[in-house]
């Protein structure tokens, strides 16, 4: 197989996660991120693992004036790709981020910079009547709580933005999985209180493909989330305002 897949943030743990489980299911993976050191080391690494083409440059969600030159560079690298995984994303501190700059930061590198670079693919997938995206937004997205309103704000942004794409490419055969992860050990969660049931990104990497595989919509990682946010969805306002969430 041939089939590229471009990965997005690839330097984070998730992305490293879900690259090893498409290549291990043979894909050819370009590694697209800030790292370019990290970069090359990832696609070595996946290369001798797996067996698979791997290639990687440079790419800065935040910088959206520099996604077309960038779509386009990998396109020339691989011919044209067949899926693509946006796992950018920044968190923050949320007391700091209810404040410019760090709130236009949240938004850039959680919604305007994956919209930003998603818009070149969804066109290119579009043309084809073929492909695949996957974005990577959080369970913050779902409801607005006062301990990280901002960052769920950019997120729930992010799914809406996946689920009007979804909407657009359908007729096209193009699929849209939105992927909503819970608590996932890496270095963006690390040493945050309140953690509980936390996923490893091997795991959060392997249910990523195994959606794409079954075609699915919406996924929350680890599954009970999706029970959990409706839940939190449900309660009335007349109350939730008075929770400390």
């Amino acid at each position: 197989m041939s089939n590229w897949i471009l990965i997005l943030g690839a330097t984070s743990a998730i992305a490293r996660a879900t690259a090893a489980a498409f290549a291990g299911r043979g894909y050819s993976i370009y590694l697209a991120g800030r790292d370019e050191e990290e970069l090359g080391r990832s696609a070595l690494d996946l290369r001798l693992r797996f067996n698979v083409k791997t290639a990687f440059g440079l790419f800065d969600a935040e910088r959206p004036e520099t996604h077309g030159r960038f779509f386009s560079e990998v396109q020339q690298a691989t011919g044209g790709i067949e899926g693509v995984v946006m796992a950018v994303g920044y968190l923050g501190d949320p007391i700091a981020a209810r404040h410019n700059p760090l709130l236009n930061r949240v938004f850039q590198a959680n919604l305007v910079g994956p919209a930003s670079i998603l818009a070149f693919c969804a066109d290119h997938f579009e043309t084809r009547k073929t492909g695949f995206i996957v974005g990577i937004s959080s369970v913050a997205g779902d409801r607005g709580r006062q301990s990280n309103y901002v960052y769920g704000a950019a997120k729930g942004g992010l799914s809406r933005y996946l689920q009007g794409l979804r909407n657009r490419l359908y007729p096209a055969g193009v699929r849209v999985l939105e992927v909503k992860p819970g608590f996932v050990d890496t270095a963006m969660t690390f040493g945050l209180p309140g953690l509980f049931l936390v996923a490893s990104p091997q795991h959060v990497g392997e249910r990523i493909a195994r959606a794409v595989e079954k075609k699915r919509d919406t996924i929350y990682i680890p599954w009970f989330w999706g029970y959990i946010m409706l839940i939190i969805r449900s309660i009335p306002e007349s109350l939730f305002k008075r929770l400390h969430l």
